[in-house]
């Protein structure tokens, strides 16, 4: 008789659903994605079809089953995580009341800019541990009731896209602490809150909340209906996971029962998490910015400062080049331009130019709150060139991580570093001499559906618990540690102050720069 010896994770991403399929131990043997599109419907509404979120989940299971031989005899858990935030609304029946509002949807910005500027803010921080942002359930559902108030009276439960999920696969209306108290809650006791609800203007809305499972702990059978849509067999346990982000920290490292380590997802976006070991552990930030989530080992949190854009900046500065080439009717990709960054930029000179990563339209956020924050190089002679550029490009998306692990209080012993731009030697190099940080890579390549792959482990009994599930599923995964170089990491930290002074110092011109191109808008 086949054992049941395999774990399936899913990640419901913005754009992508993937579908892994991992041993008991944490090898990976097969995954499967499909594109979510979503749709920008201008105005700040950015949507996804609810619907199509399952449909897509349920093609990505049955493409599993065919790359994994005999996958319904072996299946012994499935897990579910997905993208943050937003606001995925069911009826009493269980069908979708409207299109799922994405992370994305910044229509509830302008309450988000009423309680930042009022003393709801820091009340509203005291309790949450996160700053307040338009990506969040709970802004969005302010919005709702004052602009839709037809689609609130219709619903009976507000879930995320892993819980919108997880309700399918088992009928269960549920949510995770994670999710709970980032959308309307109280980090300190792991779930929903009635006086957050009230700060933010949705105490009416309390209704809609479900019950908060902790996957760590709970499972639920896969009930007949799902069972037959995914052609796995019914009773398999189903475990609700943490966020995506929790997940994906999990998966990459962030748990170390012996070590002081943070985590840094190099993406396009850049987040850095540290891991606080019990609730007085959390630090605020003065400027309410960050974000506190329960994680999924009893007692802890993980903290969270995102940068809006890393791997954008490297982006932008390749493709200046590639428009250069072009003009010279040269083709080359970004694929061709990244195989001799490393060297070059190892060989430029350090500490030359200042870099201020703020390249995204949206501003930043991290450690700092400022949608007018633009990018800027300071520093520039004549003989500076195109590799000193992009040394500084790196440089300044290492003092943005600097920026916000101090925010968060003391420096991290290791990093473990994951994300697109990982593999990039002298992103690595430059990230440890300026965290004074010994550097990690993991391998792994689906953290997030690892993660979530982890908790179903734990919560069925084949670990008994996290630490012993991280020594088979992390360990193995994450490369020896590379210490920083103690020259580089001096000079770095005596331009740190600069990075910042500088960063303070232009906060005015962003605002007048703003105000100029918005009225060249209407000229």
């Amino acid at each position: 008789m086949q054992s049941r010896d395999v774990i399936i994770g899913i990640d419901a991403g913005t754009s992508l659903i993937k579908a892994v399929a991992f041993t008991a131990s944490g090898r990976q043997l097969a995954d499967v994605s499909l594109p979510n599109a979503y749709d920008a419907a201008g105005a700040g509404h950015v949507e996804q079809d609810m619907t199509r979120t399952w449909t897509d989940t349920v093609a990505a299971l049955r493409g599993l089953s065919a790359a994994v031989p005999n996958l319904a005899a072996r299946v012994a858990a499935i897990a579910v995580t997905g993208q943050g935030d937003g606001t995925w609304l069911i009826d009493d029946n269980g069908q979708p009341v409207a299109p799922a509002l994405l992370w994305l949807d910044s229509r509830a910005g302008a309450i988000v800019e009423e309680i930042r500027a009022s003393d709801r803010n820091a009340a509203l921080h005291r309790r949450t541990g996160s700053g307040l942002n338009a990506c969040q359930q709970g802004p969005q559902l302010a919005w709702l009731q004052a602009h839709a108030p037809e689609i609130i009276s219709r619903a009976a439960t507000a879930f995320h896209c892993k819980d919108w999920l997880y309700f399918l696969l088992t009928g269960e209306r549920a949510t995770d602490p994670s999710e709970a108290s980032f959308s309307c809650g109280n980090f300190r006791t792991r779930g929903f809150d009635a006086e957050t609800a009230r700060l933010i203007g949705i105490s009416d809305l309390v209704r809609l909340f479900p019950q908060v499972v902790d996957g760590v702990t709970a499972t639920h059978p896969l009930n007949a209906a799902a069972a037959a849509e995914i052609g796995l067999p019914e009773g398999v346990p189903v475990v609700l996971g943490y966020v995506d982000v929790i997940c994906a920290a999990l998966g990459a490292g962030l748990y170390d029962r012996a070590l002081n380590v943070g985590c840094t997802i190099i993406g396009s976006t850049g987040m850095h998490m540290r891991l606080a070991r019990s609730a007085g552990d959390v630090t605020l930030t003065d400027e309410a910015t960050g974000y506190t989530m329960p994680f999924p080992v009893p007692g802890h949190y993980a903290q969270m400062q995102s940068n809006m854009a890393a791997t954008l900046n490297i982006d932008w500065l390749l493709d200046l080049a590639r428009d250069l080439l072009a003009s010279a009717g040269v083709t080359r990709s970004r694929a061709d331009l990244i195989r001799g960054l490393d060297e070059n930029v190892l060989q430029a000179k350090p500490c030359e130019l200042l870099f201020h990563p703020f390249i995204s339209d949206a501003g930043e956020r991290g450690p700092f709150v400022a949608h007018e924050a633009c990018a800027q190089f300071l520093g520039l002679r004549s003989r500076h060139g195109y590799w000193d550029l992009m040394r500084a490009v790196m440089e300044g998306l290492a003092f943005a991580a600097r920026d916000c692990y101090a925010a968060m209080g003391s420096l991290p012993g290791e990093v473990r570093m994951t994300g697109g731009a990982a593999r990039s030697r002298a992103l690595g190099a430059i990230l440890g001499a300026t965290l004074e940080s010994d550097i990690s890579v993991c391998s792994r390549g689906e953290a997030g559906a690892a993660g979530a792959a982890m908790m179903a482990g734990v919560a069925t009994g084949l670990y008994p618990d996290m630490a012993a599930c991280a020594e088979d599923w992390v360990r193995p995964y994450l490369n020896t540690p590379q210490a920083p170089d103690s020259a580089l990491a001096s000079r770095y930290r005596q331009m740190f102050p600069a990075y910042v002074n500088a960063r303070l110092a232009a906060r005015p011109v962003w605002k007048e720069l703003a105000a100029l191109r918005a009225g060249a808008t209407h000229v």
